[in-house]
């Protein structure tokens, strides 16, 4: 007879802390606990909400956060901010998922995802923004990709393009 449900059983890797993340009470809400544990072979680092952190902390696989921070942050892979974070800082990362209150500037290389409790202030770089329904975003987005240049040349090319349907020459081209 099992006395633990799924939602309280972790996998454990050798030398981390052994200790329940989870209770089963809080199980509709988003942790980031649970939005980062997308692979169980993957490196995960989570700061749950009794810690609280002032500087620089870089970390070599995926993260989530359900804590407080104030600084900057770097992340080589996916960083979760959950329902609990309170988050002040510059963030580097290979995709985001906000579900808590993050204010600071965001470049991601792959995404940034804002859910529904998510209140993010401060400006995106990133290819991909997805903001659900109740989300909030203050700030502004730059959509940038390994294609930007591509794009750019591509705009130019069609920028020529209308010109020379238009009967002038590219240089002649005014953008005033």
């Amino acid at each position: 007879m099992a006395f633990f449900n799924d939602a309280t059983e972790k996998k454990v890797e050798p030398g981390s802390a052994n200790r329940t993340l989870e209770s089963p009470k809080v199980r509709d809400t988003v942790s980031s606990r649970q939005a980062h544990l997308a692979s169980p072979e993957a490196s995960h680092t989570y700061l749950d909400p009794t810690c609280k952190i002032v500087g620089k902390i870089s970390f070599e696989g995926s993260a989530g956060i359900d804590g407080q921070v104030d600084g900057e942050i770097t992340a080589k892979e996916s960083l979760a901010i959950g329902e609990a974070a309170a988050v002040t800082a510059q963030i580097k990362t290979s995709s985001l998922l906000v579900a808590g209150k993050l204010t600071g500037d965001v470049v991601a290389d792959q995404r940034i995802e804002i859910r529904r409790s998510g209140k993010l202030s401060g400006n995106l770089t990133t290819p991909v923004l997805v903001v659900h329904e109740g989300a909030v975003f203050d700030g502004q987005c730059t959509m940038r990709s390994d294609r930007s240049a591509t794009v750019g040349k591509a705009s130019s090319s069609l920028q020529n393009m209308d010109s020379a349907r238009a009967g002038r020459s590219p240089e002649s081209r005014s953008d005033n």
